[in-house]
């Protein structure tokens, strides 16, 4: 969802602080989190982290012998700072210990957030039957992230459609200029006297960054632009890298970033409501099928390309789409695609893939909740549906009925649960890689390995 606006004045939205937490007294003080550090036997130790740095470790033992936490023993812990502190106190400080964190991660995630103007030089046809060509400038806004930061360069994630113009008169249809700005640092286009061909000429101020782009693919609607680190440093020097999460769930906390509806970078926060599903949109008025994460996170025209985090402050997904009917549905490519997608891109400066030369579905798709972890995910097995002949996968002796288990890029592996793990664990391939698949034939667990050539691979576009 990006936007495209007539610039007369952008107006910065900061983000508004939360209320001031209740405490006993004079002094305030809230439990921050609460973690399990310290495992023997059926003894865990969880440490309880305060607002003001202090820390309190209490025993659970697990197993039939063992109990539940008991939010009791919370409050005798908050006693032992505050014996004056009523219950009622107590649970308004535990309840308002989230809203700490989300302060603390919304806060630290601006330091990587920005927002991107893209300059285009649009075709457009005059006359009947149109055949006169004219030209106009048009600028498009998103949002991006920050990514790596170098030496040399500082690179950043944002959504392709961001950079893209069906429209452009250049032959890429990618911006003829890219500019971002950081949070607090942030302007906007202003329109200049001066004039070309193409209409008016735009200036973005002193703290406009310039940008050029990486590489990107409209598959899956994922680009890479750098700016010179020097030049982001001369704004802020204290910008950060995103962090990448592990993993995701339905459920968790969803806090998206971004420059909604072009009046700045603001902060929204919701929860992942879906997993995984497909979507159908164009951006070459194509359309194109994507795999995304559904969250009822707020995100509007100008969010494209920001980033979506868990309560960690760790990178879950990149937000890029919304249903204009339902403001509770919105989307965002999911982490298990934005990482391997992005370091290939990183690797080389377009997307390419292992043709491996197998076609996969999933069976017996089920779900299965863990009462350890308190969540639960989606299970299948992974079922190969056909085999090319003289691929890399004839070469590994995998055949139709066979189910896979998990893939081995060199000493690291990858369980494959679901059916679309193997075509984004593949995109991590590079050439001189070794590769290696369990995989189950007529009930036989087996394995083959691969040592992978440069000319194994296709590009994506």
């Amino acid at each position: 969802m990006k936007i495209k606006k007539t610039f007369i004045s952008i107006l910065c939205i900061t983000l508004l602080t939360l209320s001031t937490f209740l405490g006993c007294g004079a002094k305030t003080k809230s439990i921050v989190s609460i973690e399990k550090t310290f495992t023997s036997g059926k003894v865990d130790t969880y440490t309880i982290t305060y607002s003001d740095g202090s820390l309190y470790n209490f025993e659970i033992t697990n197993g039939t012998d063992g109990k539940d936490i008991d939010i009791y023993e919370l409050y005798d812990a908050y006693l032992s700072f505050y014996p004056d502190a009523n219950f009622e106190q107590f649970l308004k400080t535990l309840v308002d210990s989230e809203d700490i964190i989300d302060l603390s991660v919304s806060n630290k995630a601006l330091t990587q957030s920005l927002k991107v103007y893209s300059e285009f030089v649009e075709n457009y046809y005059i006359g009947w039957p149109y055949q006169q060509v004219a030209k106009n400038r048009a600028i498009y806004c998103g949002s991006a992230v920050i990514y790596k930061i170098y030496d040399d360069y500082t690179y950043m994630i944002t959504n392709y459609h961001v950079l893209y113009d069906v429209n452009a008169a250049n032959t890429s249809k990618i911006a003829d200029k890219i500019v971002c700005y950081l949070y607090g640092s942030e302007s906007a286009p202003v329109a200049t006297t001066q004039t070309d061909e193409s209409g008016t000429i735009y200036s973005y101020g002193d703290y406009g960054i310039d940008c050029e782009y990486v590489g990107g693919t409209i598959t899956y609607d994922l680009a890479v632009i750098r700016a010179k680190t020097q030049d982001v440093f001369n704004i802020n020097p204290n910008v950060t890298e995103i962090t990448f999460a592990d993993s995701y769930t339905v459920g968790e906390t969803a806090i998206a970033i971004g420059n909604s509806e072009n009046e700045g970078i603001s902060v929204t926060k919701g929860i992942v409501s879906v997993d995984n599903e497909y979507i159908n949109y164009a951006i070459d008025n194509n359309i194109r099928s994507y795999r995304s994460m559904r969250i009822d996170t707020a995100i509007y025209g100008g969010n494209s390309g920001g980033g979506l985090f868990n309560k960690k402050g760790e990178l879950i997904g990149i937000t890029n789409a919304g249903d204009g009917t339902d403001q509770n549905i919105n989307y965002a490519i999911p982490l298990n695609i934005v990482r391997p997608v992005i370091e290939n891109i990183m690797f080389n400066k377009t997307l390419k893939t292992l043709a491996l030369g197998v076609e996969v579905y999933g069976e017996n798709s089920k779900y299965i909740y863990d009462e350890n972890l308190g969540f639960g995910k989606i299970y299948e097995d992974v079922m190969i549906k056909s085999v090319t002949e003289n691929s890399v996968a004839e070469s590994l002796n995998l055949k139709a009925g066979d189910k896979l288990l998990s893939i081995t890029i060199n000493s690291t592996t990858y369980p494959l649960t679901r059916y679309f793990d193997l075509s984004d664990i593949l995109y991590l391939v590079k050439p001189g890689d070794t590769i290696s698949f369990e995989y189950q034939n007529e009930r036989t667990n087996k394995t083959a390995n691969y040592l992978v050539l440069a000319s194994d691979f296709v590009a994506v576009s």
